[in-house]
């Protein structure tokens, strides 16, 4: 019994996207063709690699147990094809970016400009939550991934990138929009708030925040995008805090207003984060330091009145 690398490529998407319909969209194949592959693996092994649990193909015991080998079988595989065309001397090359929600703002055009310099290359972005991305580096999928707070150990390693502040967010009509002294944090707090799914890096950095001043939101809806996030605060359902880095469309069309709240903005920062042991391929090279020297140029600036009232955070 053997397998192929095209049935272990096959085998960690379906890990990866509990689907067979969404293994076969990123894989540019047929649902059935999928399938077919899964099952003939299972047979040929006389192992159950997979199980449903309602709308998902969740991996078995089993499953795990042969993931964690695949994926050092197909990054071996990649790091192999990037040292020869390295010794090669050829150009072009495979990039692999997986990034939180909330960093696709920036890191889209980040990459729009670095395959202007490198035309050649070929790409594959996943934006997606913090959960999956800190599977993603389990199985050194990507080369690299750009989100907030990096976990610590895991045999990996971080660099900070640049600053990315949460602000509070709300509709130009309601009656905070336009106060001028500083909002306390109790009285806000009292309003209704739209936020991310628990367990997400969003709502982790806010409840740690909120919670050095013995306090909660006591009143919350949960969204899980910061798009949906925005649309809500926008008709009005109740307030949001969010990347001041997603915002700029709406700040600079007048239809979200950052709020003036004591001990806000929240001090955060984007990462870089790597398997320790993954070796970069020379074009994965390149864009880290292009994304380390240029990311600070696609930030969108912050309104007039920003820098002002973001000495009152105290972080």
């Amino acid at each position: 019994m053997s397998y192929s690398l095209s049935q272990l490529r096959i085998f960690e998407a379906v890990a990866q996207y509990e689907s067979y319909t969404r293994a076969a969209e990123k894989l540019f194949m047929t649902q059935p063709a999928i399938s077919m592959k899964i099952k003939q693996m299972e047979e040929d092994s006389g192992l159950s690699l997979f199980e449903r649990q309602g709308k998902k193909m969740c991996l078995t015991a089993t499953g795990r147990e042969l993931l964690r080998y695949a994926s050092r079988v197909l990054q071996a595989h990649n790091d192999m094809l990037g040292v020869m065309k390295e010794l090669k001397g050829t150009k072009g090359g495979h990039l692999i970016i997986s990034v939180a929600t909330t960093a696709n703002y920036f890191v889209a055009q980040l990459l729009a400009e670095f395959s202007k310099i490198h035309d050649d290359i070929n790409i594959t972005l996943d934006v997606t939550n913090r959960h999956h991305l800190l599977d993603q580096l389990e199985n050194y999928e990507p080369d690299m991934v750009i989100m907030g707070e990096p976990p610590k150990g895991c045999g990996l390693h971080s660099q900070r990138l640049m600053e990315n502040p949460l602000v509070v967010i709300a509709t130009p009509t309601h009656p905070f929009a336009h106060t001028p002294q500083l909002l306390s944090l109790e009285t806000v707090l009292a309003e209704r708030f739209i936020l991310r799914e628990k367990g997400s890096g969003t709502r982790s950095a806010i409840e740690r925040h909120i919670h050095k001043y013995n306090t909660s939101c006591k009143n919350t809806i949960e969204m899980r995008s910061n798009e949906t996030i925005k649309h809500a605060v926008e008709a009005g359902l109740g307030l949001g805090i969010v990347s001041l880095h997603t915002i700029q469309p709406e700040l600079e069309s007048g239809r979200l207003v950052i709020l003036n709240v004591e001990h806000f903005p929240i001090r955060r920062y984007w990462h870089i984060v790597m398997r320790k042991s993954k070796k970069l391929s020379p074009i994965a090279h390149e864009f880290r330091k292009f994304v380390l020297k240029e990311a600070p140029r696609f930030i969108q600036k912050p309104p007039s009145d920003y820098e002002a009232y973001s000495k009152n955070s105290l972080d």
